[in-house]
């Protein structure tokens, strides 16, 4: 019995110095995932959103202002702001008739949205997403 009361004096460290070397990489590989974790939800956040304002943009008499209001309808509650790209290759996206395509791009940077503050893993990453749809507008 002795034997193994001794052991544990001399191992009393051990367990200190293990933590000491494992804690910091559990906590990066932690860390990460609910980084990754959000860069995926604010991407289909993003692409739903992207979708709403398109869908709304292809209509008839819509505005660039209804799209804005349709891309905030959609993040409502979600804390993100993107910035807003509406195109089409036939020129203005207001004047294209059908079925010439139309493109609503929206991009956000993730230091902007990222839940842990300043991201350590996605630091330089911006978050786009974009939707293409023909338009409806007759001539």
């Amino acid at each position: 019995m002795r034997v193994s009361c001794s052991r544990r004096y001399k191992r009393s460290g051990a367990a200190a110095v293990e933590m000491a070397i494992i804690l910091p990489l559990f906590l990066a590989l932690i860390l990460g995932t609910i980084e990754a974790s959000r860069l995926g939800m604010v991407s289909q956040l993003l692409h739903v959103a992207a979708r709403e304002g398109c869908r709304t943009a292809v209509l008839p008499g819509q505005s660039e202002a209804a799209v804005q209001a349709r891309i905030n309808a959609a993040l409502a509650g979600t804390g993100i702001t993107p910035s807003v790209q509406i195109s089409s290759p036939n020129g203005s996206w207001l004047n294209v008739e059908a079925p010439a395509p139309i493109t609503v791009r929206l991009s956000v940077p993730f230091k902007d949205v990222s839940w842990l503050g300043d991201p350590f893993a996605f630091e330089e990453t911006t978050v786009v997403a974009s939707a293409t749809m023909c338009s409806e507008k007759n001539p």
